[in-house]
């Protein structure tokens, strides 16, 4: 998983206004918790948390932390596979961002299973937005992440067909995972919230959507 630490002023400022940024910074760690606790239910060998910033009390236990790379969010990317792939060298490995708490173990539990690996070299999560929400790679290596990310223009409503054409320019089987909706706006929020009602996500923005602003 690749994260931001959920400190005001640095996470989810597309939510502010009209949220305050210790409001956003509530939401972002609301759906870190959820991500975070929702991955740790998928069987895993290893479970990775890349992170900019310093961990907090949301961290739960069997995750080792490691810091992110510097440049763009397409190096960084890549670096946590290239990371990933010296830790555990031959062994599949999916990344996961933190904007998506509506996401269920069962989502990543069965299409990742050994069963359903066969014959498959990457996953591939698409966003509603254009973008993604996780990408795996069957085999991964410093060289391939380079390949396959750096380069691809990030945040845009093109980033997931760009990507996808890098992974078929390469001749990679993908399988597709569900589409979600990344928590990038209010409106966003309140529609990932109405998904997932009993996550700590929608309780939170719930104590904050009672504002006029904020109510979506």
């Amino acid at each position: 998983m690749i994260a931001k630490a959920p400190v005001p002023g640095r996470v989810k400022t597309r939510l502010t206004p009209p949220c305050t940024p210790e409001q956003a910074a509530a939401l972002a760690e609301a759906a870190l918790t959820d991500t975070l606790r929702t991955l740790s239910a998928v069987p895993a060998g290893r479970r990775l948390l890349v992170l900019d910033g310093e961990p907090g009390r949301w961290l739960p236990p069997g995750w080792q932390v490691v810091p992110q790379a510097g440049g763009g969010l397409d190096e960084r990317l890549a670096a946590a596979f290239a990371h990933a792939a010296r830790l555990a060298p031959d062994a599949p490995a999916l990344l996961v961002g933190m904007d998506t708490p509506q996401l269920t173990a069962p989502m990543l539990a069965e299409p990742l299973s050994a069963v359903r690996r066969a014959g498959v070299d990457a996953w591939y999560g698409p966003a509603a937005d254009g973008g993604f929400w996780a990408l795996g790679l069957a085999r991964p290596t410093e060289r391939l992440a380079a390949r396959l990310l750096v380069g691809v223009p990030m945040s845009t409503p093109g980033t997931g067909a760009a990507l996808l054409g890098r992974l078929d320019a390469h001749g990679l089987t993908v399988a597709r995972l569900p589409e979600l909706t990344d928590v990038d706006t209010v409106h966003a929020a309140h529609e990932v919230a109405a998904t997932a009602p009993h996550s700590r996500f929608a309780t939170r923005l719930r104590t904050i959507a009672g504002t006029p602003e904020v109510t979506g």
